[in-house]
């Protein structure tokens, strides 16, 4: 029997295998091909041939985790019988008394990779990139356009673009990723503000977004708001229209 201790690696093994869960609730794998994946962190997840997101089960850390050559019996005719078909079983306990108990028949992979330290998930097409891009191409929004200001201040917040456009009327464009009502309200109370002031008013308004929900488009229109659908891959130029149908 030899107990785990907390792993530096992460363990892939894909074996044939029963999972057994006993906790809150009972529940049972039958036999099949999975992946078993023990990452350094100590927690334990079972997966299919599908399902990416979700694995079928999974223990969380803390949790401990004890491999052994044979399941536990009380008669040696049993053990006899338990370990012909066995490779290996792990279990899993962590600190609620929570139990996985996985018996590997077949063992077909088994390796250790260091994966190193994470820099995380990086978003691309954020609204923060979508307003560095329109900045740069304010043209997007009409011919002889021209920017004031990117972040242009007020007392309740920063304007994403404060724009003229080609009769020299001063626009306050809001951007964001996917378009909805909460955004045109946003944009309502810029708005409001900025037609106080005798030496921006009149000010009119754009909701720009690569995508605005039918909903905030009545709304925005109905408020004399303009909408305008971005291309986030033609703004970065890398829109091939010579390989599109249409």
């Amino acid at each position: 029997m030899t107990v785990l201790a907390r792993l530096i690696l992460m363990r892939l093994v894909i074996a044939d295998c029963t999972v057994s869960y006993a906790g809150r609730l009972s529940a049972h794998l039958p036999r099949a091909m999975r992946l078993l994946m023990v990452k350094a962190d100590g927690s334990v997840s079972i997966h299919a041939d599908g399902r990416a997101y979700k694995p079928l089960n999974w223990m969380s850390p803390p949790c401990t985790l004890v491999e052994s050559a044979t399941q536990a019996s009380e008669s040696a005719s049993d053990a006899s019988a338990l370990t012909a078909d066995i490779a290996a079983v792990w279990t899993v306990t962590n600190k609620a008394g929570e139990t996985l108990t996985i018996t590997l028949h077949e063992v077909h992979h088994d390796s250790s990779h260091e994966l190193g330290e994470d820099p995380g998930l990086q978003k691309d097409g954020v609204e923060a990139h979508l307003q560095v891009l329109l900045a740069d191409h304010v043209n997007t929004f009409g011919e002889g356009w021209s920017l004031i200001r990117r972040e242009f201040p007020t007392a309740i917040g920063p304007v994403d673009l404060l724009c003229r456009d080609s009769s020299g009327v001063t626009v306050a464009v809001e951007i964001k990723r996917r378009g909805e009502i909460d955004g045109v309200e946003q944009l309502t109370r810029y708005l409001d503000l900025l037609n106080r002031d005798p030496v921006l008013a009149p000010v009119s308004g754009v909701f720009a977004a690569q995508e605005i929900k039918p909903q905030a488009r009545t709304l925005a229109e109905d408020r004399g708001i303009r909408c305008v659908v971005v291309d986030y891959d033609a703004l970065r130029g890398i829109d091939d229209s010579d390989g599109r149908l249409f």
